[in-house]
C-alpha cells in the first residue's frame, strides 16, 4: 500500500507515519510539508532516515501536487490546529482559510485523479461552543465533571461527545474551516466515487510534540513546568478545572490502519476519536501530576476570558469500538510519562518549538 501524508513534518503527520511503518509491513509512505513551523526540519530528517519520501511543497499550490507520486490513500494532516488561529496578528483569518480549507481542494483533486482514498483528520472543535458551554457540569475540587443525573443533549452521553452533537455556530473560525472541509470531502467522495473517512480527534499529545500554549498544550505544560517557567490558568475562575481528553498519535495510527483496510461501501463516514473519559484530565490535574513527577511549581490565575474557550469536552469512542474494534491502548499516565522523559532529554525543547 502506498500512502501520502500531507503535513508530514508536523507532530500528527510525522508520528502517524512512524507508527504506521511500525505496524504494517509492505507499505511505502511519501509526505509533503512546507516546513513552515519551527522544528519541522527535525522531523524531516528523522522521517527520511525511516524511509519516508519527503517532498517540500505547499498544498495550497496546485502545481506542487504535480511532483507527488501516486498513492492508494491520503492522510490529510496539514492544518493550522490552533482554535485561536485567525484572531491573532501572527496568522490572519485569510491565511487560516487558505491553509485549512482552500488547500483541501488540491488534496481532493489529487484523490480524484489517482483514485485514492482519503482520511481527513478533523477536530473536536467543530462542535457548537454555546452547546458545549451549556452542558450540565459539576465543579469538582480540581476538574469539571459531566453531571450523570442531568438530561443531556443529543450527541452527549456519560462517555463524552459523539458525532451527533450540535455543530451549530459559533464554533470558531478554525472549527468552521474544519467542518467545511468535512462537507466538501464527503461531496467529492460521493461525486467521484472514492472512499473518505473523517476522524474528529480529541487533543493529540505525545513525545516530540512542539509545545505552545495554543498548539500542543500538554507538551508545553510539561516542558514549562519542568523548567519552572511561568504558567497560567486562563479563565474559568483561574482554577484550571477545564477538561480535555488526550490521545497518543500511535493509537490514532492504529485506527487509521483499520480504516484504510476497509472496503465498506456507504454507511457512517464521520467518527469521534480521542482518549475518552479514561484519558481525560484538567489542567489542574496535569499540574498535580507535574508537581509529583518533578517538583512543585505554582500556577498563576488569569481571570481573563478568551474567545472560544470551553470548560469540558471528551470524545466518545463508542462508534469506533463498534465498527472498527478500536480503542486507545496508551493510558493518560503513560502518555504523560513519555512526554516527561522527552522533556528531560531535550532541555531546549521550548526554544525549538519557537518560544
Amino acid at each position: 500500500m502506498k500512502i501520502l501524508i500531507t503535513g508530514v513534518c508536523g507532530f500528527a503527520g510525522s508520528a502517524v507515519a512512524e507508527a504506521l511503518l511500525e505496524r504494517r509491513e509492505g507499505i511505502s509512505i511519501a509526505g509533503i510539508d512546507n516546513l513552515h513551523r519551527p522544528g519541522s526540519e527535525i522531523n524531516r530528517v528523522r522521517l527520511r532516515q525511516r524511509g519516508v519520501k519527503f517532498i517540500q511543497g505547499d498544498i495550497r499550490l496546485a502545481s506542487d501536487f504535480e511532483a507527488l507520486p501516486a498513492a492508494d490513500w491520503v492522510i490529510d494532516a496539514a492544518a493550522n490546529p490552533s482554535v485561536l488561529a485567525g484572531l491573532q496578528n501572527t496568522f490572519s483569518s485569510r491565511q487560516l482559510f487558505e491553509h485549512n480549507l482552500a488547500s483541501l481542494v488540491n488534496v481532493l483533486e489529487y484523490c480524484k485523479a489517482h483514485r485514492a482514498g482519503l482520511v481527513l483528520l478533523s477536530t473536536s472543535r467543530v462542535y457548537s461552543i454555546p452547546a458545549l458551554r451549556s452542558l450540565p457540569l459539576k465543579e469538582g475540587e480540581d476538574a469539571y465533571h459531566l453531571d450523570p443525573n442531568a438530561d443531556l443533549p443529543q450527541g452527549a452521553s456519560a462517555r463524552g461527545i459523539g458525532v451527533d452533537f450540535s455543530t451549530r455556530a459559533p464554533i470558531s473560525l478554525y472549527g468552521a474551516t474544519k467542518l467545511a472541509c468535512e462537507a466538501v470531502a464527503l461531496e467529492y467522495a460521493e461525486a467521484f466515487d472514492f472512499p473518505v473517512w473523517i476522524d474528529r480527534c480529541g487533543v493529540l499529545a505525545g513525545p516530540g510534540q512542539f509545545g505552545t500554549p495554543e498548539q500542543g498544550i500538554v507538551a508545553y505544560w510539561i516542558n514549562a513546568h519542568l523548567r519552572q517557567r511561568p504558567l497560567r490558568y486562563i479563565g474559568f475562575d483561574g482554577t484550571g478545572r477545564q477538561v480535555r481528553d488526550v490521545l497518543h498519535p500511535r493509537d490514532l495510527a492504529a485506527l487509521l490502519d483499520v480504516q484504510m483496510r476497509q472496503d465498506r461501501k456507504g454507511g457512517q463516514r464521520i467518527y469521534t476519536a480521542g482518549g475518552g473519559i479514561a484519558n481525560s484530565m484538567s489542567l489542574a490535574q496535569l499540574t498535580a501530576w507535574c508537581d509529583a513527577r518533578f517538583s512543585p511549581h505554582p500556577v498563576a490565575a488569569d481571570l481573563h476570558e478568551r474567545p472560544y474557550d470551553i470548560p469540558w469536552i471528551v470524545m466518545d469512542n463508542t462508534d469506533c469500538e463498534r465498527h472498527f474494534g478500536w480503542q486507545p491502548d496508551t493510558s493518560g499516565a503513560d502518555l504523560l510519562e513519555e512526554v516527561a522523559r522527552h522533556a528531560e532529554a531535550n532541555p531546549d525543547w521550548l526554544e525549538r518549538s519557537g518560544l
